[in-house]
């Protein structure tokens, strides 16, 4: 991995804001997502500098992420379209949980997000493709692994517990329980994680 990543989720989507599992569903920015993703392109302008050109730009191909990663590099001054994507780098699939809050789970499938509880790091929803946290880490790993030059990422909430856990050495349930900010940007220099 290069000397320097920096990483952020996207910003918020309706679904966010009503608590909703998103996984691998493609929604939208909202209001509040735009805003966070220019105001992370600020931040990050400030800290690169004229260095900027010199990242390699990596994002999620999900419409969420392509437009935070959009918006950050228009207010950094940079050309939007100038990154590429990374289909390892998308959010964890939640099967047939995607599109419901826990609250309509519970109604629908009584106990079914007890289970999740128990053991949020290694449980898999039911449904085609769905994937614990275990199972997306195995994914992203070596799409971090591959990055060779200093980097701006945009990801997933899911993808960056992984890397508290993979970089880090979080256990799994502390990975699991993480607070995971959309308005702030997550610094990884060797095996140093640092919210900015």
């Amino acid at each position: 991995m290069p000397a320097l990543i920096y990483v952020v989720r996207h910003g918020q989507t309706d679904w966010n804001a009503e608590q909703r599992l998103q996984g691998q569903a493609d929604t939208d920015l909202n209001a509040t997502g735009r805003r966070q993703a220019s105001a992370n392109g600020v931040k990050l302008a400030a800290l690169i500098g004229d260095a900027k050109g010199a990242f390699d730009y990596v994002s999620s191909p999900m419409r969420r992420t392509c437009e935070t990663m959009q918006l950050m590099r228009a207010a950094m001054g940079l050309d939007p379209a100038g990154y590429r994507t990374d289909p390892r780098l998308v959010e964890l699939n939640f099967g047939d949980w995607q599109g419901f809050t826990y609250p309509e789970l519970e109604r629908r499938f009584p106990g079914a997000s007890q289970a999740r509880a128990l053991d949020k790091w290694d449980f898999t929803p039911p449904g085609a493709g769905a994937e614990s946290y275990q199972t997306l880490l195995s994914r992203i790993q070596p799409a971090f692994q591959a990055m060779q030059r200093d980097t701006v990422c945009v990801t997933h909430g899911g993808v960056i517990r992984c890397l508290f856990r993979m970089i880090a050495g979080c256990s799994k349930d502390e990975a699991a329980a993480l607070e995971i900010p959309q308005d702030r940007v997550l610094k990884i220099s060797g095996r140093r994680l640092e919210w900015l």
